[in-house]
């Protein structure tokens, strides 16, 4: 777990920079931070699940608002017959900086959930 954690730590760094010249890096910037804080934290066995649990659900609210927005994900599968984004790193259409978006969420959902079950379940070892 230690080099998961310190792995995701980089990489959520890593795209907090690339989010610099992002339309909203205001927004994009903390959401990767916040997550890379978590995971160094867990790198050094420090677990917080209520703080996992507040960003698993800000996330979580964050992509369904991503998914159904008027560009969002639905848009991408339903109108567009989800064409493939990562052709280029430029997003010429609005629908595939949304669904990128949207997959970062995901990504940084599954992480702090990965991090939630195993801090608690690293937690109720050290108290039995």
């Amino acid at each position: 777990m230690r080099i998961f954690n310190l792995l995701f730590c980089l990489i959520f760094i890593l795209f907090a920079a690339l989010q610099y010249n992002d339309p909203d890096p205001y927004v994009w910037m903390p959401i990767y931070l916040y997550a890379a804080v978590l995971c160094w934290l867990a790198f050094r066995s420090r677990y917080f699940p209520r703080a996992y649990l507040l960003g698993i659900f800000v996330y979580a609210v964050y992509a369904v608002y991503k998914f159904f927005d008027e560009n969002g994900v639905w848009d991408w599968m339903t109108k567009h017959h989800a064409p493939n984004i990562a052709d280029t790193m430029k997003a010429e259409q609005p629908w595939i900086e949304e669904t990128r978006e949207f997959f970062g969420l995901v990504i940084l959902i599954v992480v702090l959930l990965i991090n939630y079950f195993y801090g608690k379940r690293k937690m109720k070892q050290i108290t039995v």
